[in-house]
């Protein structure tokens, strides 16, 4: 693998703690990823206003405005996601974080361990080996409050990083089916029959019932309740 500054990072990482580590720094990625989708979306939304304004064609300048709106408010929902993501990191984090403060008590333990064998081994009547044996008594017993509290928030932190993720999943695929369906209603008030050289459509009579949909999606918006539970 090649050098980065992240594979020195992780490096000199507790092993306990290293692949956490760059999954916590994997999820930065994902959340750039939205964040760029989102404004790539805006910016799509803004150039079909522009684009349908410049076609001198009333219809196609008043749907693709809408649209427009209708895209604007898909790419903000990327933020709500995001949100959600960096709190989903978090927890991720606190883990990490336990199992960071866990790897100095397992390794303390272990070199006690070797220690004392390799006294008993060497040395089986040292006067040493009874402190040996004491502090490596205690070093398991800190260990095991340690491993406790690593298992208890490990669970408990797992559960609650990915509750939240896919909650926000469900929010964000629902409102953009809403969205999609509202969107789909405007393309229906665009009359698109084709015409033989010489004929005249009919003039645009649509613009009312365009901006109720536009109204129709924000209440829609506004009312979406989650239908499922968190979990507990």
């Amino acid at each position: 693998r090649g050098f980065s500054l992240l594979s020195l990072r992780e490096s000199v990482q507790p092993e306990l703690s290293r692949k956490l580590f760059r999954l916590i720094k994997l999820e930065i990625n994902l959340i750039h990823t939205h964040e760029a989708a989102a404004r790539d979306r805006m910016a799509i939304a803004t150039q079909l206003s522009e684009w349908g304004e410049q076609t001198s064609d009333e219809a196609v300048n008043d749907i693709s405005d809408k649209i427009g709106v209708i895209l604007s408010e898909i790419g903000q929902l990327e933020d709500g996601y995001v949100a959600s993501l960096d709190v989903s990191r978090s927890h991720l984090k606190m883990i990490r974080d336990t199992e960071k403060s866990v790897q100095p008590s397992r390794d303390g333990k272990s070199k006690l361990y070797d220690e004392f064998q390799k006294l008993k081994a060497k040395e089986p009547q040292s006067a040493r080996l009874v402190l040996l044996e004491q502090e490596l008594v205690r070093a398991e017993a800190e260990n095991l409050v340690a491993e406790a509290q690593l298992t208890n928030i490990t669970r408990q932190k797992l559960k609650e990083a990915y509750d939240v993720e896919f909650n926000a999943i469900i929010e964000r695929a629902e409102k953009q089916i809403i969205l999609a369906k509202h969107g789909r209603r405007l393309l229906e008030l665009l009359d698109d029959k084709p015409l033989s050289p010489g004929d005249v459509r009919l003039p645009y009579e649509n613009g009312a019932q365009a901006r109720q949909v536009l109204n129709d999606a924000e209440d829609d918006l506004k009312e979406w309740q989650p239908e499922h539970k968190a979990a507990s």
